[in-house]
């Protein structure tokens, strides 16, 4: 079964907000280009998906030139589909499914911003699908949401998830088993 990974809105958008200063995971780019690596050198597809909210003049507005990936990302690579979406989830009003129907692919991992909201939407929707999801919770990141602190919504959004719509997963978790596999023993950093 072919495998993809979804890198979901890791956008300007939400550094320029005055939420981020609360991020639950500012440097998320460096678990999500671990990750990248990780999906790369096993030939997976890498999926990039930008949030858009055109003609709203906020952050997330094309218009406002936010709508970009993180400058510390690694770059999208020729044939690595880049998407924008103007949804919570990454299948609704874009092509993906097609692109990973064309694919074969059949197992998700995703990661981005917004772990209860673009990122566990996408993996519901996914499961829903048919495909086998893996929530890497360590390459997400979220802001403090009423009385709730980040890690509260990140530790509800694993618990909702888990054995019902995904594995849960950490970045080091998914080296090890890609160690593993290559026969070698594989470092958490």
């Amino acid at each position: 079964m072919n495998r993809a990974l979804i890198v979901i809105d890791v956008q300007e958008s939400f550094r320029v907000r005055p939420e981020w200063a609360n991020t639950l995971n500012p440097t998320v780019a460096e678990p999500v280009n671990r990750l990248v690596g990780l999906a790369r050198a096993a030939g997976d597809l890498v999926v990039w998906v930008l949030h858009t909210e055109p003609g709203t003049g906020n952050a997330f507005d094309p218009e406002s030139g936010e709508v970009r990936f993180f400058a510390e990302l690694s770059e999208p690579r020729p044939g690595e589909p880049v998407l924008r979406k103007t949804s919570h989830n990454a299948f609704t009003t874009t092509n993906l499914q097609q692109i990973l129907t064309a694919h074969g692919v059949g197992e998700l991992r995703v990661c981005g911003i917004r772990a209860e909201q673009c990122v566990e939407t996408t993996t519901r929707v996914g499961s829903d699908l048919g495909y086998a999801m893996t929530f890497v919770s360590d390459a997400t990141s979220t802001d403090p949401l009423g009385r709730f602190s980040a890690a509260d919504i990140l530790e509800r959004t694993e618990a909702v998830l888990r054995d019902r719509f995904a594995r849960i997963a950490t970045v080091a978790e998914l080296e090890t088993e890609a160690g593993a596999g290559a026969g070698v023993t594989a470092s958490a950093g």
